[in-house]
Protein backbone atom coordinates (compact mmCIF):
# COMPACT_ATOMS: atom_id res chain seq x y z
CA UNK A 1 0.00 0.00 0.00
CA UNK A 2 1.35 3.15 -1.11
CA UNK A 3 1.23 6.61 1.05
CA UNK A 4 -0.89 7.94 -0.93
CA UNK A 5 -3.57 5.06 -0.16
CA UNK A 6 -6.18 6.17 2.22
CA UNK A 7 -6.52 3.99 5.51
CA UNK A 8 -10.75 2.93 5.82
CA UNK A 9 -10.69 1.28 9.26
CA UNK A 10 -14.46 1.80 9.13
CA UNK A 11 -15.84 0.06 5.44
CA UNK A 12 -19.30 1.32 6.17
CA UNK A 13 -18.28 5.21 6.92
CA UNK A 14 -18.53 6.09 3.45
CA UNK A 15 -22.36 5.05 3.64
CA UNK A 16 -22.36 6.97 6.42
CA UNK A 17 -21.35 9.88 5.16
CA UNK A 18 -23.13 9.89 1.90
CA UNK A 19 -26.67 8.87 3.10
CA UNK A 20 -27.38 12.07 5.09
CA UNK A 21 -26.86 13.77 0.87
CA UNK A 22 -28.80 10.74 -0.60
CA UNK A 23 -31.89 11.43 2.01
CA UNK A 24 -31.88 15.31 1.25
CA UNK A 25 -31.99 14.39 -2.35
CA UNK A 26 -34.97 12.21 -1.65
CA UNK A 27 -36.95 14.61 0.66
CA UNK A 28 -36.31 17.25 -2.60
CA UNK A 29 -37.05 15.03 -5.14
CA UNK A 30 -40.53 14.53 -3.16
CA UNK A 31 -40.95 17.88 -2.33
CA UNK A 32 -40.79 18.64 -6.22
CA UNK A 33 -42.98 16.08 -6.71
CA UNK A 34 -45.87 17.52 -4.57
CA UNK A 35 -45.72 20.85 -5.77
CA UNK A 36 -45.56 19.54 -9.05
CA UNK A 37 -41.89 21.00 -10.44
CA UNK A 38 -39.55 19.63 -12.72
CA UNK A 39 -37.56 17.45 -11.48
CA UNK A 40 -39.75 15.27 -9.17
CA UNK A 41 -39.46 11.25 -7.90
CA UNK A 42 -41.59 8.96 -8.78
CA UNK A 43 -43.48 6.11 -6.00
CA UNK A 44 -45.77 8.23 -4.19
CA UNK A 45 -48.91 6.49 -2.93
CA UNK A 46 -50.99 8.46 -1.25
CA UNK A 47 -54.00 9.55 -3.14
CA UNK A 48 -54.41 12.87 -1.92
CA UNK A 49 -50.26 14.18 -2.22
CA UNK A 50 -51.24 12.64 -6.26
CA UNK A 51 -54.25 14.52 -6.43
CA UNK A 52 -52.41 17.85 -5.28
CA UNK A 53 -49.30 17.14 -7.75
CA UNK A 54 -51.69 17.47 -10.14
CA UNK A 55 -52.98 20.59 -9.15
CA UNK A 56 -49.43 21.92 -8.92
CA UNK A 57 -49.43 24.59 -6.34
CA UNK A 58 -45.87 26.08 -8.02
CA UNK A 59 -48.39 27.72 -10.15
CA UNK A 60 -50.85 28.86 -7.83
CA UNK A 61 -48.46 31.78 -6.20
CA UNK A 62 -48.74 33.93 -9.56
CA UNK A 63 -52.59 34.21 -9.91
CA UNK A 64 -52.86 34.70 -6.00
CA UNK A 65 -50.43 37.51 -6.40
CA UNK A 66 -52.65 38.74 -9.50
CA UNK A 67 -55.80 38.51 -6.94
CA UNK A 68 -53.44 41.32 -4.26
CA UNK A 69 -52.27 43.11 -7.94
CA UNK A 70 -56.18 43.73 -8.67
CA UNK A 71 -57.21 45.10 -5.07
CA UNK A 72 -54.17 47.58 -4.78
CA UNK A 73 -55.08 48.58 -8.14
CA UNK A 74 -58.94 48.95 -7.71
CA UNK A 75 -58.15 52.12 -5.08
CA UNK A 76 -60.63 50.76 -2.55
CA UNK A 77 -59.10 48.13 -0.70
CA UNK A 78 -58.88 48.78 3.39
CA UNK A 79 -57.01 46.21 5.78
CA UNK A 80 -60.55 45.20 7.24
CA UNK A 81 -61.46 41.82 8.67
CA UNK A 82 -64.39 41.75 5.54
CA UNK A 83 -62.08 42.75 3.40
CA UNK A 84 -59.43 40.10 3.87
CA UNK A 85 -61.66 37.49 4.33
CA UNK A 86 -62.69 38.41 0.34
CA UNK A 87 -59.33 38.67 -0.59
CA UNK A 88 -58.15 35.26 0.89
CA UNK A 89 -61.25 33.57 -0.89
CA UNK A 90 -60.70 34.92 -4.33
CA UNK A 91 -57.32 33.77 -3.87
CA UNK A 92 -58.75 30.37 -3.23
CA UNK A 93 -60.81 30.36 -6.53
CA UNK A 94 -57.64 31.89 -8.70
CA UNK A 95 -55.12 29.37 -6.76
CA UNK A 96 -55.83 26.08 -5.61
CA UNK A 97 -59.55 25.69 -7.21
CA UNK A 98 -58.91 27.06 -10.90
CA UNK A 99 -55.60 27.24 -11.20
CA UNK A 100 -56.09 23.66 -9.73
CA UNK A 101 -58.50 22.58 -12.43
CA UNK A 102 -56.94 24.11 -15.35
CA UNK A 103 -53.52 22.15 -14.25
CA UNK A 104 -55.29 18.73 -13.81
CA UNK A 105 -57.27 19.27 -17.10
CA UNK A 106 -53.93 20.29 -18.86
CA UNK A 107 -52.11 16.95 -17.48
CA UNK A 108 -55.41 14.85 -18.70
CA UNK A 109 -54.79 15.96 -22.26
CA UNK A 110 -51.23 16.27 -22.23
CA UNK A 111 -50.90 12.43 -20.99
CA UNK A 112 -48.94 11.04 -24.09
CA UNK A 113 -45.88 13.97 -24.05
CA UNK A 114 -45.86 13.71 -20.43
CA UNK A 115 -45.11 10.24 -20.73
CA UNK A 116 -41.82 11.58 -23.22
CA UNK A 117 -40.51 14.56 -20.69
CA UNK A 118 -42.38 13.91 -17.07
CA UNK A 119 -42.86 10.04 -16.58
CA UNK A 120 -43.42 10.63 -13.33
CA UNK A 121 -46.34 12.56 -13.22
CA UNK A 122 -49.30 10.73 -11.85
CA UNK A 123 -50.88 9.83 -15.11
CA UNK A 124 -48.45 8.57 -17.00
CA UNK A 125 -47.00 7.05 -14.08
CA UNK A 126 -50.23 4.79 -13.56
CA UNK A 127 -50.27 6.42 -9.65
CA UNK A 128 -54.25 7.74 -10.60
CA UNK A 129 -56.55 6.14 -12.42
CA UNK A 130 -58.61 8.48 -15.98
CA UNK A 131 -62.42 7.98 -14.06
CA UNK A 132 -60.39 9.72 -10.74
CA UNK A 133 -58.59 12.47 -13.05
CA UNK A 134 -62.08 13.48 -14.20
CA UNK A 135 -63.82 13.40 -11.00
CA UNK A 136 -60.78 16.00 -9.85
CA UNK A 137 -61.69 18.13 -12.94
CA UNK A 138 -65.36 18.25 -12.58
CA UNK A 139 -65.24 18.44 -8.72
CA UNK A 140 -62.68 22.18 -9.22
CA UNK A 141 -64.60 23.44 -11.81
CA UNK A 142 -68.00 23.36 -10.11
CA UNK A 143 -66.48 24.64 -6.67
CA UNK A 144 -64.63 27.16 -8.42
CA UNK A 145 -67.86 28.53 -9.99
CA UNK A 146 -69.78 28.38 -6.96
CA UNK A 147 -67.27 30.30 -5.27
CA UNK A 148 -67.42 32.93 -7.51
CA UNK A 149 -70.88 33.25 -7.31
CA UNK A 150 -70.75 33.68 -3.83
CA UNK A 151 -68.21 36.05 -3.95
CA UNK A 152 -70.68 38.26 -6.29
CA UNK A 153 -73.16 38.31 -4.01
CA UNK A 154 -70.79 39.48 -1.45
CA UNK A 155 -69.60 42.07 -3.47
CA UNK A 156 -73.00 43.02 -3.97
CA UNK A 157 -72.82 42.85 -7.76
CA UNK A 158 -75.82 43.47 -9.85
CA UNK A 159 -73.99 41.64 -12.71
CA UNK A 160 -72.49 38.53 -11.56
CA UNK A 161 -68.48 39.93 -12.95
CA UNK A 162 -66.81 37.00 -11.41
CA UNK A 163 -68.43 34.00 -12.03
CA UNK A 164 -68.53 35.48 -15.73
CA UNK A 165 -64.48 35.83 -14.92
CA UNK A 166 -64.63 32.31 -13.87
CA UNK A 167 -66.57 30.72 -16.68
CA UNK A 168 -64.37 32.82 -19.14
CA UNK A 169 -60.84 31.53 -17.48
CA UNK A 170 -62.21 27.56 -17.23
CA UNK A 171 -62.96 28.08 -21.01
CA UNK A 172 -59.38 29.50 -22.12
CA UNK A 173 -58.36 26.70 -19.97
CA UNK A 174 -60.23 24.25 -21.42
CA UNK A 175 -59.08 25.19 -25.62
CA UNK A 176 -55.69 25.78 -24.35
CA UNK A 177 -55.46 21.85 -23.85
CA UNK A 178 -57.72 19.98 -25.39
CA UNK A 179 -58.69 19.48 -28.98
CA UNK A 180 -59.48 20.85 -31.56
CA UNK A 181 -58.30 23.80 -30.51
CA UNK A 182 -55.30 22.89 -28.71
CA UNK A 183 -54.29 26.34 -28.53
CA UNK A 184 -50.89 25.04 -26.64
CA UNK A 185 -49.82 23.73 -29.81
CA UNK A 186 -49.46 27.16 -30.98
CA UNK A 187 -46.53 29.11 -29.23
CA UNK A 188 -47.62 32.31 -29.90
CA UNK A 189 -51.53 32.25 -28.93
CA UNK A 190 -50.84 29.11 -26.27
CA UNK A 191 -48.27 31.32 -24.66
CA UNK A 192 -50.01 34.57 -24.50
CA UNK A 193 -53.45 32.50 -23.09
CA UNK A 194 -51.31 31.58 -20.33
CA UNK A 195 -49.71 35.04 -19.99
CA UNK A 196 -52.96 36.43 -20.03
CA UNK A 197 -54.49 33.94 -17.47
CA UNK A 198 -51.61 34.39 -14.76
CA UNK A 199 -51.96 38.38 -14.99
CA UNK A 200 -54.72 39.74 -16.34
CA UNK A 201 -57.68 36.82 -14.94
CA UNK A 202 -57.08 37.27 -11.20
CA UNK A 203 -55.95 41.08 -11.76
CA UNK A 204 -59.83 41.36 -13.10
CA UNK A 205 -60.80 39.30 -10.39
CA UNK A 206 -59.43 40.97 -7.87
CA UNK A 207 -59.84 44.29 -8.88
CA UNK A 208 -64.53 43.52 -9.74
CA UNK A 209 -64.11 42.29 -6.19
CA UNK A 210 -63.14 45.75 -4.81
CA UNK A 211 -63.98 48.06 -7.02
CA UNK A 212 -65.66 48.63 -10.82
CA UNK A 213 -63.92 46.62 -13.78
CA UNK A 214 -63.07 48.89 -16.58
CA UNK A 215 -61.85 49.15 -20.40
CA UNK A 216 -58.57 50.66 -19.14
CA UNK A 217 -57.58 48.40 -16.40
CA UNK A 218 -58.85 45.19 -19.02
CA UNK A 219 -56.46 46.78 -21.67
CA UNK A 220 -53.53 47.73 -19.54
CA UNK A 221 -52.98 44.05 -17.92
CA UNK A 222 -53.70 42.76 -21.34
CA UNK A 223 -50.78 44.68 -22.39
CA UNK A 224 -49.12 43.57 -19.46
CA UNK A 225 -50.11 39.76 -19.95
CA UNK A 226 -47.27 39.92 -22.89
CA UNK A 227 -44.35 40.16 -20.47
CA UNK A 228 -46.19 37.25 -19.27
CA UNK A 229 -46.11 35.49 -22.45
CA UNK A 230 -42.57 35.45 -21.98
CA UNK A 231 -42.93 33.86 -18.62
CA UNK A 232 -44.70 31.17 -19.90
CA UNK A 233 -41.98 30.74 -22.96
CA UNK A 234 -39.86 29.24 -20.20
CA UNK A 235 -41.75 26.43 -19.65
CA UNK A 236 -41.61 25.11 -22.89
CA UNK A 237 -37.73 24.58 -22.60
CA UNK A 238 -37.87 21.49 -20.56
CA UNK A 239 -40.37 19.94 -22.89
CA UNK A 240 -38.49 20.31 -26.47
CA UNK A 241 -37.98 16.82 -27.09
CA UNK A 242 -41.44 15.99 -26.55
CA UNK A 243 -43.26 18.86 -28.62
CA UNK A 244 -41.20 17.91 -31.15
CA UNK A 245 -42.35 14.75 -31.36
CA UNK A 246 -45.45 15.14 -31.12
CA UNK A 247 -45.70 18.22 -33.71
CA UNK A 248 -46.06 20.78 -30.87
CA UNK A 249 -44.88 24.16 -32.52
CA UNK A 250 -43.94 25.87 -28.88
CA UNK A 251 -41.47 28.87 -29.84
CA UNK A 252 -37.94 26.61 -28.98
CA UNK A 253 -39.03 24.39 -31.38
CA UNK A 254 -40.23 26.79 -33.78
CA UNK A 255 -37.55 29.23 -33.75
CA UNK A 256 -34.82 26.69 -31.99
CA UNK A 257 -33.38 27.08 -28.58
CA UNK A 258 -31.20 30.22 -28.86
CA UNK A 259 -33.43 32.90 -30.46
CA UNK A 260 -36.55 31.73 -28.29
CA UNK A 261 -34.63 32.59 -25.76
CA UNK A 262 -33.83 35.91 -26.65
CA UNK A 263 -37.57 36.47 -27.62
CA UNK A 264 -38.38 35.49 -24.47
CA UNK A 265 -36.77 37.77 -22.31
CA UNK A 266 -37.14 41.12 -24.68
CA UNK A 267 -41.03 39.98 -24.04
CA UNK A 268 -40.60 40.01 -20.63
CA UNK A 269 -38.56 43.02 -20.42
CA UNK A 270 -40.02 45.40 -22.94
CA UNK A 271 -43.64 45.15 -21.87
CA UNK A 272 -42.45 45.58 -18.20
CA UNK A 273 -40.95 48.87 -19.84
CA UNK A 274 -44.28 49.89 -21.64
CA UNK A 275 -45.98 49.71 -18.55
CA UNK A 276 -43.35 52.08 -16.63
CA UNK A 277 -44.12 54.38 -19.76
CA UNK A 278 -47.18 54.51 -19.60
CA UNK A 279 -47.25 55.27 -15.54
CA UNK A 280 -45.05 58.52 -16.42
CA UNK A 281 -47.71 59.31 -18.77
CA UNK A 282 -50.18 59.14 -15.83
CA UNK A 283 -47.83 61.38 -13.25
CA UNK A 284 -46.89 58.12 -11.44
CA UNK A 285 -43.47 59.28 -11.68
CA UNK A 286 -42.07 57.54 -8.49
CA UNK A 287 -43.99 53.91 -9.57
CA UNK A 288 -42.37 54.10 -12.32
CA UNK A 289 -38.91 54.37 -11.35
CA UNK A 290 -39.59 51.24 -9.15
CA UNK A 291 -41.11 49.42 -11.59
CA UNK A 292 -37.60 50.05 -13.43
CA UNK A 293 -35.70 48.80 -10.70
CA UNK A 294 -37.00 45.73 -10.70
CA UNK A 295 -36.43 44.98 -13.98
CA UNK A 296 -32.77 45.73 -13.88
CA UNK A 297 -32.14 43.08 -11.82
CA UNK A 298 -34.57 40.56 -14.43
CA UNK A 299 -32.28 41.41 -16.85
CA UNK A 300 -28.98 40.45 -15.00
CA UNK A 301 -30.45 37.28 -14.18
CA UNK A 302 -31.57 36.65 -17.95
CA UNK A 303 -28.07 37.27 -18.96
CA UNK A 304 -26.37 35.33 -15.74
CA UNK A 305 -28.66 32.38 -16.40
CA UNK A 306 -31.13 31.95 -18.74
CA UNK A 307 -29.57 33.41 -22.28
CA UNK A 308 -26.52 31.47 -21.44
CA UNK A 309 -28.31 27.78 -21.05
CA UNK A 310 -32.06 27.84 -21.17
CA UNK A 311 -32.48 24.09 -21.34
CA UNK A 312 -30.46 23.67 -17.60
CA UNK A 313 -30.96 27.11 -16.03
CA UNK A 314 -34.69 27.64 -16.59
CA UNK A 315 -35.69 26.56 -13.53
CA UNK A 316 -33.06 28.64 -11.85
CA UNK A 317 -33.88 31.60 -13.86
CA UNK A 318 -37.27 31.83 -13.01
CA UNK A 319 -36.22 31.47 -8.84
CA UNK A 320 -34.15 34.31 -9.55
CA UNK A 321 -35.76 36.46 -11.23
CA UNK A 322 -39.43 35.76 -11.32
CA UNK A 323 -39.82 37.83 -7.36
CA UNK A 324 -39.03 40.91 -9.32
CA UNK A 325 -41.47 40.66 -11.76
CA UNK A 326 -44.52 39.64 -9.25
CA UNK A 327 -43.47 42.82 -7.50
CA UNK A 328 -43.80 44.67 -10.49
CA UNK A 329 -47.01 44.07 -10.60
CA UNK A 330 -47.64 44.83 -7.02
CA UNK A 331 -46.28 48.21 -7.77
CA UNK A 332 -48.67 49.50 -11.18
CA UNK A 333 -51.42 47.66 -9.50
CA UNK A 334 -50.50 50.37 -6.53
CA UNK A 335 -49.77 53.06 -9.22
CA UNK A 336 -53.05 52.41 -10.96
CA UNK A 337 -54.98 52.60 -7.69
CA UNK A 338 -53.01 56.02 -6.62
CA UNK A 339 -54.33 56.98 -10.00
CA UNK A 340 -57.62 56.30 -10.09
CA UNK A 341 -57.66 54.42 -13.13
Amino acid sequence: MSESTPINQNPQSTEAVESPTSEAADRTAKTRQLLGMKGAAPGETSIWKIRLQLMKPITWIPLIWGVVCGAASSGNYTWSLENVLKAAACMLLSGPLLTGYTQTLNDFYDREIDAINEPYRPIPSGAISVPQVVTQIVFLLLAGIGLAFVLDLWAGHEFPNITVLAIFGTFIAYIYSAPPLKLKQNGWLGNYALGASYIALPWWAGHALFGELNWKIIVITLVYSLAGLGIAVVNDFKSVEGDRQLGLQSLPVMFGINTAAWICVVMIDLFQGLIAAYLVSIHENLYAAILVLLILPQITFQDMYFLRDPLANDVKYQASAQPFLVLGMLVAGLALGHAGI
